[in-house]
């Protein structure tokens, strides 16, 4: 008994300076001394379960006070490195690229084909005055109470879309709306910095975030409003032990692997027709030589394929390829349940605007049409092979919900087969800055989220952090598909 007794003993020191020399990060031992967090056997404490509005989805007006856009934009210039950019630049640059050029920055014609401002191939349309484009000329930090300020009406975070491999610890995410909205339903306009982070410990993998993770997580224990919003300040503006800042000029595009984005739900059009469009920006860093220069950039909006290339007689270049391309997405659509449906996209096929209304350009349904064709009879025979009861057209209504347009609005309510139902936005937003939307929730007001979210989305999300850090083993995935398994939302 005392050889066992020294052996165990032996092999808890072991387990320890293990422990000490990876900074505390995912330690084990055989005896079964520590679990998989290293945490000793008489220390266990019960399973995580976090509260995911105050941990996942923040909407307290109290803690967001402290996240005005003037802030992070003020932060992302200083971190940039750039001499001299301000936040309104930046702020004024985002704008002009709604305006057709010629001028400093990037414009929503840099590219055309036959005449048509163009993206990736597909149209991008410009949004001047008086649509979005206005605001290139307004500065919205002098009066942030005027038309064209912006107020904080959520903070999201999004450690399910981490990739498997850990190579960054997934988005951390702030929504703005334009002040405007709050009553006015043609003067609406919502900005989202999605920050990706990244892993400091990317060489022991995704264990290497649990530390911001689990920081994410005490807010759930944490009932003091004031306590939580200074940990979340730290956590955005001045970064967590060896964590960096959320706001991080690079988090926004301009790393390596090109991760993280700003993207917009934009409806500030008084004139018809009014189309509300999502899209996508990268923050780059252009040099020539000491003399640097930082601009937004339009790119495709990701897992948003053109919606006429569901069309069976389309005649674009790439129809052909993209049809085929399809058919190894149908696994993944065609899953039991609604967390289980995903989609990832080759980005030759991506749009760079998805619109919610006023046309059938992002409808993939109405693309899709109800004839019978060789796309539909392809799709068909891969649901077979799945011995899946799910027809083609549920496929791609499944489909639709993955992309920007779908989850913000067409999607709302849509059946999607074997009984499942897409749960509502809340018309076209999750998050709402409308004075109407506002609620009280033990004497503190918040913004309002979607249906979709309290329903689904964020029991999803609740159960991929979780699950992490109670350390339970989750079906294995590929290198860098994201740990939640959806490649958006």
């Amino acid at each position: 008994m005392r050889n066992v007794a020294n052996r165990r003993s032996l092999l808890r020191t072991q387990t320890a300076l293990l422990c000490t020399l990876l900074a505390g990060f995912a330690c084990s031992a055989e005896s079964g001394s520590a679990d998989s967090l290293g945490r000793s056997a008489e220390a266990v404490q019960p399973p995580i379960s976090v509260d995911p509005r105050m941990s996942l989805a923040i909407t307290e007006q109290p803690i967001l006070q402290n996240f005005s856009l003037q802030r992070v934009l003020t932060q992302i210039a200083t971190s940039s490195g750039v001499s001299g950019l301000s936040a309104l630049a930046l702020f004024q640059d985002l704008w002009n690229t709604q305006n057709p050029g010629p001028g400093t920055g990037k414009h929503c014609d840099d590219i055309s084909i036959a005449g048509v401002p163009s993206i990736n191939g597909y149209p991008y349309t410009c949004r001047p005055a008086p649509a979005e484009g206005v605001q290139a000329n307004c500065d919205p930090f002098t009066d942030p109470d005027s038309s064209c300020g912006y107020i904080p009406i959520g903070l999201f975070m999004r450690f399910d879309l981490a990739p498997e491999n850990g190579a960054n610890c997934g988005e951390y995410r702030i929504v703005y709306g334009k002040n405007s909205g709050r009553t006015s339903g043609t003067d609406r306009n919502l900005i989202i910095f999605e920050a990706n982070l990244p892993n400091p410990h990317a060489i022991i993998g995704i264990r290497g975030c649990e530390k911001f993770v689990s920081a994410f997580a005490d807010l759930s224990n944490q009932p003091n409003l004031a306590a939580r919003r200074d940990q979340l300040e730290t956590l955005y503006f001045s970064g967590y032990k060896e964590f960096a800042p959320v706001i991080q000029f690079q988090n926004f595009g301009d790393n390596a692997d090109g991760v993280g984005q700003v993207r917009t739900n934009q409806f500030v059009q008084p004139n018809t027709p009014r189309i509300w469009s999502l899209r996508e920006f990268k923050l780059r860093k252009e040099c020539s030589g000491a003399a640097c220069v930082a601009h937004f950039v339009p790119v495709t909006a990701k897992v948003n394929p053109f919606g006429p290339l569901f069309d069976p007689a389309a005649t674009a270049p790439n129809a052909a390829a993209f049809q085929a391309d399809f058919q190894g997405r149908v696994a993944g659509l065609a899953a039991a349940t609604l967390d289980g449906i995903s989609m990832n996209m080759n980005d030759a096929f991506n749009s760079a605007q998805s619109q919610e209304n006023g046309t059938t350009e992002s409808n993939y349904p109405a693309n899709f049409g109800t004839a019978p064709n060789a796309f539909r009879s392809s799709i068909q025979g891969t649901l077979t092979s799945l011995g899946s009861s799910l027809s083609p057209d549920d496929v791609v209504a499944r489909a639709q919900t993955m992309s920007c347009a779908g989850c913000h609005r067409l999607s709302n309510n849509a059946p999607l087969g074997a009984g499942l139902t897409w749960p509502a936005s809340l018309g076209f937003t999750h998050v709402s800055e409308k004075d109407v939307d506002l609620e009280v929730v033990g004497g503190v007001t918040r913004y309002l989220i979607s249906g979709a979210l309290t329903s689904s989305l964020l029991p999803h999300r609740k159960q991929v952090v979780d699950d992490y850090l109670n350390n339970v083993p989750h079906p294995a995935k590929p290198p860098t598909d994201p740990i939640g398994g959806r490649f958006t939302d």
